[in-house]
């Protein structure tokens, strides 16, 4: 398989710490595809400051520790906007440094939507072409031709 070819690939770059097993959070990938795989990797290679030290892997999606929790989030939210879907963003008390300053550990799951920008779909009786996934999901009223807001609730579940 294709993954673990690039997942060795990442692995391969190992940071430059006293701690191999060093990470600042954690990206959980759910359900994800290649595509979406493909654009994490690049934008992993793209980093020379960013490590992932530790790969897990689940049924149904990976976790990948990486060294770097601005990277993390950053990493969710091009992820979210590239290609939809969830992105939940949380934090956990790790540690206190000497100096008493709280130390936290970032995790980001993401999950994609089941729809892609362009998919055509039934809205409240209505077929609409989407076009854009932020906070709301903007699409295109074939029939009227107008620019509509849909809430996520309003997606079909199939």
């Amino acid at each position: 398989m294709e993954v673990n070819n690039k997942q060795s690939k990442i692995e391969k770059k190992k940071p430059k710490f006293a701690r191999p097993n060093y990470y600042q959070g954690i990206l959980q990938l759910r359900d994800v595809n290649d595509e979406i795989y493909d654009f994490v990797y690049n934008l992993l290679s793209k980093r020379e400051d960013v490590a992932v030290t530790k790969t897990v892997k689940y049924p149904n999606g990976m976790d990948l520790y990486i060294t770097s929790q601005k990277f993390i989030t950053i990493l969710g939210k091009k992820l979210k906007e590239s290609f939809g879907g969830e992105l939940k963003v949380t934090s956990r008390l790790h540690t206190r440094s000497r100096t008493g300053k709280d130390l936290f550990r970032v995790t980001a799951l993401y999950r994609p939507s089941k729809y892609k920008r362009g998919d055509i779909i039934v809205v409240r009786g209505d077929k609409v072409k989407l076009l854009q996934f932020r906070r709301m999901i903007f699409a295109l009223d074939l029939k009227t031709g107008k620019r509509i807001n849909i809430r996520r609730e309003d997606l079909p579940r199939d």
